[in-house]
C-alpha cells in the first residue's frame, strides 16, 4: 500500500517518468495547449502551475530553477516574459484540464491540458489574423479597379 506517497508512478522507471514531465511541461509552456492522456495531464499539471509561480517571481534564482527543469531555452524566455507578466494577478489555477474522450487506436482516456487565457490570445491572433486578410484583399481590389480605370 502507498500510504502518504505523492506523485504518479505513470507505470515507468523513474528516468523515463522524470524525462516524460519535462518534456510534457515544456510542451506546455511553447505551445499552450497539449492534447494526452488524462493521468499523464494530472501528472504534469502542478509541475507547470509550480514553473509559473516561479516565473511571476522573475528573479536570477528563479530563472535558473526553471532553466533546470525545463528543455528549451526558448521556454524559459517565453514562460518569464509572457506568461509570468499573464498570470501576475492570478493565485493559482493557471491550467485546464479539458476531456475529449477515447482514443481511437487504444481506447485511452484523452485530455487537452491547456493554460487558462490561452483561447483568449489564440482568439485574438486569429482576429487579427482575419483583420489582416480583410484589409490585404480590399487593398488588392482597390488596385484592380484603379487599374481598369486607368485602361
Amino acid at each position: 500500500m502507498r500510504h502518504k506517497v505523492a506523485g504518479f508512478k505513470l507505470k515507468r522507471p523513474v528516468d523515463s517518468r522524470n524525462a516524460l514531465l519535462r518534456n510534457l511541461t515544456t510542451s506546455v509552456i511553447e505551445k499552450e495547449r497539449v492534447i494526452t492522456t488524462v493521468p499523464k495531464a494530472k501528472a504534469v499539471r502542478p509541475l507547470v502551475e509550480k514553473m509559473i509561480t516561479l516565473a511571476k517571481q522573475d528573479t536570477l534564482h528563479a530563472r535558473r530553477q526553471a532553466a533546470a527543469w525545463l528543455r528549451t531555452p526558448a521556454s524559459v524566455k517565453k514562460l518569464f516574459d509572457t506568461l509570468g507578466t499573464r498570470f501576475g494577478q492570478r493565485n493559482g489555477g493557471y491550467t485546464r484540464i479539458t476531456r475529449l474522450g477515447p482514443r481511437k487506436g487504444d481506447g485511452a482516456e484523452q485530455c487537452m491540458l491547456e493554460l487558462v487565457g490561452s483561447e483568449l490570445v489564440k482568439r485574438a491572433a486569429d482576429r487579427a489574423k482575419r483583420k489582416e486578410e480583410r484589409l490585404k484583399a480590399a487593398r488588392e481590389g482597390r488596385e484592380h479597379e484603379d487599374e481598369e480605370k486607368a485602361e
